[in-house]
């Protein structure tokens, strides 16, 4: 991308759950549109080997094990990334997990970990970075929720509680941190074409798709592109917006 057409040159990025499908496109993205990224992931080793391409061609991005769901872990990733890259301009809460089964069959440690994830994930990385925002005067935080989170999907009562409480997330800190310069907005994708939606049985995946009035699922790049957009200068003054990127499915 030519340099005139970048919207993130000299600003610092943190991606949780970077290391593969929409995380990965997310962190491809932002440094695309000049920024400096650390890719967050539960599998330190996956996401070094994922970026590693990029840091081949000497692209400012570096790959970091973090568990999400561990206060400790989300504060020592922000000082890492403010020890390598000087600062932390944007922070996507991306790192989520399935565990589908109807309510019934669901252990409840299977619901607690889809919202530690999800939601408590968010909620301490928002937290890791709230007050150097505030110092600041300026910052953003794009939460990755769901379709599901809006619809509700049968089989998903844990990741679709958690994918909804993240609005509700996104909107409370939007107002706390919204004085001080600092924005925090959501996604909402849809049927997007991961390794994890392609894993369904076609006809199921067929049959959402066919919900799409756009006709298709969305890729990982159309999401990374709302975030991105979300992120960058040109959302100066969106705060609390939950951005669906669905192609008009759940409308």
């Amino acid at each position: 991308m030519s340099k005139e057409g970048r919207m993130l040159d000299g600003k610092v990025a943190i991606v949780t759950g970077g290391g593969q499908g929409i995380g990965l496109a997310i962190a491809e993205a932002l440094l695309d549109h000049g920024a400096k990224v650390v890719v967050a992931d539960i599998d330190g080793d996956k996401a070094a080997a994922a970026v590693e391409p990029r840091r081949a061609d000497g692209a400012p991005v570096l790959a970091v094990a973090t568990d999400v769901t561990s206060e400790t872990d989300q504060e020592q990733l922000v000082e890492r990334c403010l020890a390598e890259f000087g600062g932390v301009d944007i922070l996507v809460n991306n790192a989520g997990v399935t565990r589908d089964r109807y309510m019934t069959k669901m252990t409840p440690e299977d619901f607690d970990l889809v919202l530690n994830v999800s939601l408590r994930g968010a909620w301490l990385g928002t937290r890791a970075v709230a007050g150097l925002f505030r110092k600041q005067g300026s910052g953003a935080v794009v939460n990755v929720s769901s379709l599901s989170g809006k619809i509700g999907n049968p089989g998903q009562t844990n990741y679709s509680a958690a994918k909804a409480g993240l609005i509700g997330l996104t909107k409370a800190a939007a107002k706390e941190l919204g004085p001080s310069g600092a924005r925090v907005n959501a996604v909402q994708p849809g049927l997007i074409r991961t390794d994890m939606t392609l894993a369904m049985k076609q006809e199921i995946f067929a049959a959402k798709e066919a919900e799409v009035p756009m006709g298709r699922a969305g890729t990982p790049d159309e999401v990374a592109n709302a975030v991105v957009f979300l992120a960058s200068p040109m959302a100066s003054y969106i705060n609390g917006a939950v951005l669906e990127v669905t192609g008009g499915r759940g409308i």
